[in-house]
């Protein structure tokens, strides 16, 4: 979970901003999404294997230019 304080004499928009871009720095509510069900140790490996596919190909991607 994304620890934040609140500064001295900061709004509550600005709080919440930097809360929001912690827990999506930090990966929390992709992770909660991925926990909500159950998810079978097939679908795991075939969801990782997607992942690393994808991330292959940004790479391969970024590697061209």
């Amino acid at each position: 979970m994304a620890g934040i304080e609140v500064r001295e004499g900061e709004s509550f928009e600005s709080f919440m901003r930097r809360f929001r871009r912690a827990c999506e720095k930090a990966g929390v509510l992709r992770d909660y999404k991925r926990h909500e069900y159950y998810e079978k140790p097939s679908e795991k490996r075939k969801r990782k294997l997607i992942e690393a596919r994808r991330k292959a190909w940004r790479r391969r991607k970024k590697e061209n230019y």
